[in-house]
C-alpha cells in the first residue's frame, strides 16, 4: 500500500505567515518539507538561552510522529547549512503542531471549526486586536469566530480575514483534547490496517506466491 504524497507546489498555501527572518527561513525550508511530504506549519526564531529555530511541521492528514521529526531534521540540517540565512549558530528543533497547535491555512480553521480560538489580528479592527471566542467555520477568506466577551445586545459573531491575522491558535479545552484522542485513535487504526494490507499483500508482489509455513 503507497502513502500519497501532494507533489511539491501543489500544497494548500499558508494564509498567516511569519514576519522578518522567521520568514526568509520558512522561504527556504518550505520547499525542501514539500518534498519529503510534509507541510509547513509554522518557523518561529527565539533568542532565549542561545538561538533556537523551532520549525512546525505536519503531514497533510495532520500527524507528526517522532520519526518524523527525526527524518525533517536530518533533511533540513544541510538545506539550512547551505542556504546561512542565520548569522549566528543556532540549535534547530523539529516539532509538531501539538494539541493547541495554530492555525494557519484555510482548511484548519475549517476542520476545527466547533473549537475555542485566540486570534491576534495584524490590524486593529474597531480598536481590538485580540479575538477569543468559538470557531463556527469559514465564509468565503473569512473566518466566523462567537465571541465569549460580547456585551449584552452586540452581535457575538465577527468575522475576521485570514491573511489579516497575526497568530491564530487553538484553545486547550477538554472537547479539544477528548477529539485529538478520537483522531489518534482513528490513525492507530488506520495505520494498524494499512500494515495488515502490505502483510497481506507482500508475498503477491515479491512474486514469493502465497506464504507456507515449514514442513
Amino acid at each position: 500500500m503507497v502513502t500519497a504524497v501532494e507533489a511539491p507546489g501543489t500544497v494548500e498555501p499558508r494564509l498567516i505567515i511569519e514576519p522578518g527572518l522567521a520568514a526568509r527561513v520558512a522561504a527556504i525550508v518550505e520547499p525542501a518539507l514539500e518534498q519529503l511530504g510534509f507541510r509547513l506549519v509554522r518557523v518561529r526564531i527565539s533568542g532565549m538561552d542561545g538561538c533556537t529555530v523551532q520549525i512546525m511541521a505536519e503531514r497533510p492528514d495532520g500527524s507528526m510522529t517522532i520519526d518524523d521529526c527525526e527524518l525533517v531534521s536530518r533533511a533540513l540540517s544541510p538545506v539550512l547549512d547551505v542556504a546561512d540565512p542565520i548569522e549566528r549558530a543556532y540549535r534547530l528543533e523539529i516539532s509538531s503542531p501539538g494539541i493547541d497547535r495554530p492555525l494557519v491555512r484555510r482548511s484548519d480553521f475549517e476542520r476545527f471549526a466547533g473549537h475555542v480560538v485566540k486570534i491576534e489580528m495584524a490590524v486593529a479592527i474597531d480598536g481590538r486586536r485580540r479575538f477569543r471566542g468559538t470557531l463556527i467555520g469559514v465564509d468565503g477568506d473569512k473566518a466566523r469566530v462567537r465571541r465569549t466577551d460580547s456585551a449584552a445586545g452586540e452581535n457575538p459573531d465577527v468575522l475576521l480575514a485570514i491573511e489579516e491575522m497575526a497568530e491564530a491558535k487553538l484553545v486547550l479545552t477538554n472537547e479539544l483534547v477528548a477529539e485529538s484522542l478520537r483522531r489518534g485513535k482513528a490513525a492507530e487504526r488506520a495505520a494498524a490496517a494499512a500494515r495488515a494490507d502490505e502483510d497481506e499483500d507482500f508475498p503477491a508482489r515479491v512474486g514469493q506466491g502465497p506464504a507456507r509455513r515449514p514442513s
